[in-house]
């Protein structure tokens, strides 16, 4: 019998078995790798930072789009080398997340891509205790922002690293990008309620925590890449006939002072002879400019600008026009500090030039973009700050704008020595900005000694303000000529603890009935800059300079990372924990931002109290008209305080409070001032041209800046 012949079959191949395919999970799971972490994120993010809830849907479908975007991208890699590409990509993605929330707390704004070379460039270890301190409070968020790169440690995570095959994946995750950005759009373009629309934002390069609440954090970074490379056409009215209805209100806008009492020994006119007053020139604050042939430039923005600037009513003249013509001009920048750490006793000088010059009762510094740097936007230009990138005053060095009514520039025009001195190293670009308006600008190893560590190899942390004014004013003390001094302060620098600034005063403020920070801020920020204040006055009386000198001081903005310090301070809620914490403008008491502002000099007999609302802004006007400066009050958006203008105030969130009342920009509500009554028609009219007012002067600088208008306007050099 045959024998029965079986099937034989080649021996087994040596080596690595072919791997088996990934199976549905698995696909699906690397499809969806990438949208669940954006996702996440997003998620996290926005929940922890406070944002408006009812545009979270806008944010996630934004944000599952670029995700299916990400995971459509092939990676030609070997396996290990797409390992480790997406696993990096999921590490720098929380850590996005993570700083931007981080900076979000600290500094009161997101941070857009365009800004991060500044804040690369600037001294960000001054501020590590603060950092430190919120990582640790945030630590249990953070922990949620890292998760997903935390997972790749896990076994099994790594079979989602996407393939280098797969095309039907990878264009059903692009059909997938494509679907969730359109159901983005049209979330964005629903009939929102409100003046900042998801569909404005959408168009616009400024408003970045809008954006990041209502669009999303992974929209407001990709729309300042594209704005950066396409910026965004304009969208402004042409129209400004509204603004004919703002009216100079028909009361005064200052508590005036007795009359002089006379000199024993002066002549003085007879009894029966009635002395006339001298008559006061009330005539409009403007240059000579044909604006209409500026309007019919054949750039759309000068034009706009043009017809914008003939549109605004100009402030007049007034009794204190030029009364302090010719005098020195020493103005301050004070670091962290707020009017409620005033005390008579603990800061006398600052108590007493608060309150024997003009006392300003309703004066606020609200925050604005880039906190100090924009703070000096307004006080140096009499402009705000865009909110975006690029930084407004780092800009106008980078370009070279012209601002011939800065008061360096107007000063320096006069014959003036105009210097500048900071504290601190070259932060925001300050040596060519400051140096573009006509400073002569020391800062730390440029021109101005600070004080230094044993080795001479870097300044000691925070500097004291005393030491500078020491160390500066024999500078400008002793010439032939009349000057003006501009300071930017650092004692009073986050963090609040018993540092070199804080520690000489510590005994003086143990007894106060606050918190051991609190005690740190008023040691720092107080009692440190009241001191600076006191060297000052005694460098000018020694000089025989006191009694023809004026002095402007103001805080730069609040200690926005220690709120609960003002409001231990003021004995008052200013709002929730939370909102505060954020400085969420949506839920906050704006009596917050409150503060003093400085305006004195030894020549006034009597003080003068003005009630009208005031900020930043409005220094550089009010400035210029006291020493009969020739400047153009259409073009600025500050205006004359002791002018028969109406006061306004503008909140980084387009709220705005004016002498009539205060609109909330989020519930879309005026509530009329104490005393003020208006009918339901002549509310809407007003509210309606003081909305256009606002827009405009916020949107303004920006073109004045990069169309370098005043240069066009003027012809200047």
């Amino acid at each position: 019998m045959a024998p029965t012949m079986t099937e034989t079959r080649p021996p087994a191949q040596t080596g690595t078995p072919p791997r088996a395919p990934a199976g549905d999970s698995v696909a699906v799971g690397r499809l969806l790798l990438f949208p669940a972490l954006l996702g996440w994120l997003e998620l996290v993010l926005h929940l922890a930072a406070g944002l408006a809830v009812e545009y979270l849907p806008i944010g996630l479908a934004f944000a599952l789009s670029l995700g299916f975007l990400l995971a459509a991208l092939p990676l030609p890699f070997g396996r290990r080398a797409r390992t480790g590409v997406t696993v990096t990509l999921t590490l720098l993605l929380c850590l996005a997340a993570a700083t931007e929330l981080v900076l979000k707390q600290i500094f009161q704004t997101f941070y857009p891509l365009g800004i991060l070379q500044t804040a690369a460039g600037n001294r960000l270890d001054d501020y590590a205790g603060v950092v430190a301190a919120q990582i640790l409070r945030d630590l249990p968020v953070l922990a949620l922002l890292f998760l997903p790169a935390l997972l790749w440690l896990a076994p099994g995570w790594r079979r989602l690293v996407p393939g280098r095959r797969g095309r039907f994946r990878r264009l059903l995750a692009l059909g997938a990008a494509v679907m969730f950005h359109l159901a983005g759009l049209g979330l964005v373009h629903l009939p929102w309620a409100g003046d900042l629309t998801p569909a404005e934002l959408y168009r616009s390069d400024t408003h970045i925590n809008d954006q990041v609440e209502q669009l999303g954090l992974w929209t407001m970074l990709r729309l300042d890449v594209q704005h950066m490379l396409f910026p965004p056409a304009a969208e402004r009215t042409a129209d400004f006939s509204a603004l004919a209805d703002l009216e100079p209100l028909p009361t005064p806008t200052a508590t005036l002072p007795p009359a002089p009492t006379p000199v024993p020994g002066q002549e003085t006119a007879p009894a029966e002879t009635p002395v006339p007053a001298p008559a006061v020139d009330t005539s409009p604050q403007v240059l000579d400019i044909d604006l209409a042939a500026l309007a019919g430039s054949g750039d759309a923005d000068i034009a706009w600008l043009a017809h914008y600037f003939a549109s605004v009513p100009p402030t007049a003249k007034n009794q204190y026009t030029g009364q302090f013509a010719g005098y020195n001009v020493i103005q301050l920048v004070l670091e962290g500090f707020s009017g409620y750490a005033l005390d008579p006793e603990l800061t006398p000088t600052l108590y007493k030039l608060a309150h024997e010059g003009f006392l300003f009762t309703n004066y606020y510094t609200p925050l604005h973009f880039t906190s100090t740097s924009g703070a000096e936007c307004q006080t140096l230009l009499g402009l705000y700050p865009k909110d975006g990138s690029p930084v407004t005053m780092q800009r106008t060095g980078v370009l070279g704008t012209w601002f011939p009514f800065s008061l360096a520039q107007q000063l320096g025009r006069a014959g003036y020595q105009v210097v500048g001195y900071h504290n601190n190293v070259d932060m925001y670009g300050r040596a060519a900005s400051h140096s573009n308006l006509g400073y002569d600008w020391r800062y730390y190893r440029s021109g101005l000694a600070c004080e230094e560590n044993a080795a001479g190899t870097d300044r000691l942390w925070p500097q004291r303000d005393t030491y500078m004014i020491e160390t500066s004013a024999g500078d400008y003390l002793y010439g032939d000529t009349p000057f003006h001094v501009y300071y930017l302060t650092v004692s009073g620098h986050t963090p609040y603890e018993w540092n070199r600034a804080a520690e000489p005063y510590r005994e003086l403020v143990a007894g106060l009935p606050y918190s051991e920070k609190t005690r740190a801020y008023v040691a720092a920020a107080a009692i440190e800059a009241d001191r600076a204040l006191a060297a000052l006055l005694q460098r000018l009386e020694e000089a025989g300079q006191l009694e023809h000198t004026l002095i402007v001081a103001t805080g730069d903005h609040i200690p926005y990372a220690d709120v609960d310090v003002l409001e231990e301070l003021a004995g008052q809620k200013f709002g929730s924990s939370e909102a505060m914490s954020a400085i969420d403008e949506s839920d906050i008491d704006f009596s917050v931002y409150k503060n003093t502002l400085i305006l004195w000099s030894a020549a006034m007999e009597e003080p003068v109290q003005v009630d009208k609302v005031c900020c930043q802004a409005d220094i550089l006007p009010t400035v210029s008209n006291l020493l009969g400066l020739d400047y153009d009050s259409r073009m600025l958006s500050g205006q004359d305080i002791l002018s028969d203008s109406e006061g306004l105030v503008i909140f980084a969130s387009r709220c705005w409070l004016s002498d009539q009342g205060f609109y909330d920009r989020f519930t879309q509500t005026f509530t009329p001032a104490e005393g003020v009554t208006m009918t339901p028609e002549e509310q809407e009219r007003y509210v309606t041209a003081m909305k256009q007012l606002v827009a405009c002067r916020l949107d303004c600088t920006e073109l004045i800046v990069e169309k370098d208008f005043y240069r066009v306007a003027f012809g200047g050099d």
